[in-house]
């Protein structure tokens, strides 16, 4: 009665499965994964993120990368802004999604050393190729509050570092680049302005990093695991269902004959 499953059409189906099941568990480790790290993301922005600010210089220096456990941490700088070599940042988006530019200003402490400052995000109104207009930063010797932030990355962002752009705007922050551009030492990464505020909100502050939400990898991952569950129990209701069909043939071709044998 079983011996259609060793029919071409059984077998495909069969190792189809076989194969299923395995992809499906790992896909659903996977995205266990990314809910793990998503928790451990929120667990460290939610520690660094309130605590009490420190100076700039003791946790990032020229040259160097800014440490895991530092990214969201809040720093502090006094210094003056450069906005000579002011630069911004294209394809940038607030938090209605509108598409514009942030405001990356090289900002140069008392001993001479540069740090990079998001001041934010202000709307792209004219042409790409046009260096937009921005409000300029305070004058004088002033005190800057920011998360700090590594510098980003095609790898880690996404974001291909185009060259060839019209001057003063950029793809990506990299101190080590702007560190090139400026020919003066630039601290590692660079900070997202939280204080002062801007005068008329403008540019716009970069809002807090969001670490309340866990996103639904969790729910991925058991549905994955459902799924490879659901393969094995919709290849057993197949073949049931395969076997029963068989069974109520063979059965009316057992009566066919016999009718047709019985006297009118």
């Amino acid at each position: 009665m079983y011996r259609f499953l060793l029919s071409r059409q059984w077998v495909i189906l069969t190792l189809i499965g076989i194969v299923l099941i395995p992809v499906m568990i790992e896909l659903g480790f996977w995205q266990l994964h990314r809910h793990e790290a998503r928790v451990a993301r929120n667990d460290k922005i939610a520690r660094v993120i309130d605590a009490e600010p420190v100076p700039a210089e003791r946790l990032t220096a020229p040259g160097r990368e800014v440490p895991d456990s530092a990214v969201y941490r809040r720093v502090t700088a006094e210094g003056t802004y450069d906005a000579k070599h002011e630069v911004v940042v294209r394809r940038r988006t607030n938090s209605d999604d509108e598409v514009g530019f942030h405001v990356l200003t090289p900002f140069v402490l008392r001993d001479g050393k540069v740090l990079l400052v998001n001041r934010g995000w202000i709307r792209a109104d004219g042409p790409q190729t046009a260096f937009p207009k921005i409000p300029a930063p305070p004058r004088g010797q002033v005190t800057v509050t920011g998360r700090l932030m590594a510098d980003e990355t095609s790898a880690a962002s996404g974001i291909k570092d185009v060259r060839g752009l019209p001057d003063r705007q950029i793809m990506l922050i990299s101190s080590g680049q702007q560190a090139h551009a400026l020919g003066k030492p630039v601290l590692g990464g660079y900070i997202a302005q939280t204080a002062p505020e801007n005068p008329g909100d403008s540019p716009q502050l970069i809002s807090a990093p969001d670490h309340s939400s866990i996103g639904p990898h969790m729910a991925y991952a058991i549905q994955w695991w459902l799924f490879a569950a659901g393969v094995p129990a919709g290849w057993i209701v197949l073949v049931r269902r395969e076997v029963r069909d068989r069974r109520e043939a063979a059965a009316a071709e057992k009566a066919t004959p016999e009718a047709a044998a019985t006297p009118a």
